[in-house]
């Protein structure tokens, strides 16, 4: 039988980037970050803002929980997803059209001019699209031990449609806001905790040493759940002693987590090493949130970017780092370019939740935080960029 004429022309596979969800989305995420972020400090400094999200905050909040990470995120299952399930892995137009998909919420929401209800139909359809092609996947594949994610990225589509129903009605965002940082904080120590000790123990075991992180346990399960319960006891009632406290013991148990993997003898090997410090980050946004929360500590907007900037900020791009090498063939060992950027989105986290501290202009410390955080992003791509847009090394 004749192959169709697209796929003999080999339009599909012959495009490395549509090949391996990773590649489109690692990348478009490490753009979107780089420009999102430093286009933000001009709204603000200006005073302007987009048609569809007025206000440069919600502009610069919703772009970065439901339009950087979810990329992100989309990057990891996808790749990870063949794995789980004994399937092919996504490529080819289906993938192509899901990152046009992501890619046009990013268009109509910075445009002029869109109407409104049009740009949260384009964007507001991603996140749907994205959790029904998992779910299929995980029946497909009977998977049910992965349903969580299913379930957590179903939860985040519907904290992105409620902020467009309250963002089109000219209402406070504050509650999908919640919802979507307790989606992170719970996807981190879902995911984090499986990847870090993964391959912490690969490396550990490398080296010969006879140190291995405790294995999966029922204080995992406890630590993994505390932290759901604690951020849906905040995302509801941000404000008391129930949340704060939750927060709080939710942030020693997943500390005590942390400890139980050894990440201080993977210091020679910052591919690995940085895992942990994104999960130390993790810590100790929950703490500070559990804090802010007693009204006591940092202020609430800072320990959120103690979440956002430094857990998410380091964690994600851990992960796009180390699977960006493995899956493109080349060795899992962190460059000096790589190492860059982990020190760069580090400062950019520091500057960020601290910087307030140090008495310095606000417009000075944000246009900091912003250069060394999207820094890193933008690095990333001008490097990485090659390695995604190409064949791998062992095809």
């Amino acid at each position: 039988m004749e192959s169709d004429p697209v796929e003999r022309r080999g339009t599909w596979p012959e495009w490395a980037v549509f090949s391996y969800g990773f590649r489109p989305f690692f990348l478009g995420a490490a753009w979107f970050a780089g420009l999102a972020v430093p286009a933000w400090i001009v709204m603000l400094s200006l005073g302007i803002g987009s048609t569809n999200l007025a206000a440069p905050r919600e502009w610069h909040v919703h772009e970065m929980l439901f339009g950087f990470l979810p990329a992100v995120i989309t990057g990891f299952v996808l790749t990870a997803v063949p794995n789980w399930t004994d399937r092919p892995a996504i490529k080819g137009r289906a993938l192509a059209g899901l990152f046009c998909l992501w890619f046009a919420g990013r268009v109509v929401l910075a445009l002029p001019r869109v109407p409104p209800v049009f740009a949260a139909i384009v964007d507001a359809a991603y996140l749907p699209v994205l959790a029904g092609m998992l779910w299929r996947e995980i029946a497909g594949g009977k998977s049910w031990g992965h349903a969580p994610i299913g379930v957590l990225l179903s939860l985040y589509a519907v904290a992105n449609l409620l902020f467009h129903l309250l963002a089109l009605n000219v209402m406070a965002t504050d509650l999908p806001e919640r919802l979507a940082l307790g989606l992170d904080m719970t996807l981190l120590a879902f995911i984090g905790g499986r990847v870090t000790p993964n391959f912490t123990r690969e490396i550990l075991a490398q080296a010969r040493r006879p140190e291995k992180p405790a294995p999966f346990s029922r204080l995992d399960r406890v630590a993994i759940g505390g932290v759901a319960f604690a951020a849906t006891i905040w995302a509801a009632f941000p404000q008391g002693t129930v949340a704060g406290w939750f927060l709080i013991l939710a942030g020693v148990l997943n500390l005590v987590r942390l400890s139980r993997w050894y990440g201080w003898f993977t210091w020679r090997e910052p591919l690995v090493f940085v895992l942990h410090w994104g999960y130390g980050w993790l810590v100790l946004a929950l703490v500070l949130l559990g804090y802010a929360a007693l009204g006591v500590g940092l202020p609430k907007e800072d320990a959120v970017h103690a979440l956002t900037t430094g857990a998410v900020g380091v964690m994600t791009l851990g992960i796009m780092t180390r699977a960006s090498l493995g899956h493109t063939g080349r060795a899992r060992h962190a460059d000096s370019a790589t190492v860059a950027m982990y020190g760069l989105v580090t400062c950019g986290a520091i500057l960020r939740v601290f910087g307030a501290g140090t008495g310095l202009p606000t417009g000075l410390v944000l246009g900091a935080a912003a250069f060394c955080w999207s820094g890193a992003y933008l690095l990333f791509a001008l490097v990485y960029g090659p390695y995604l847009l190409r064949p791998s090394l062992d095809e």
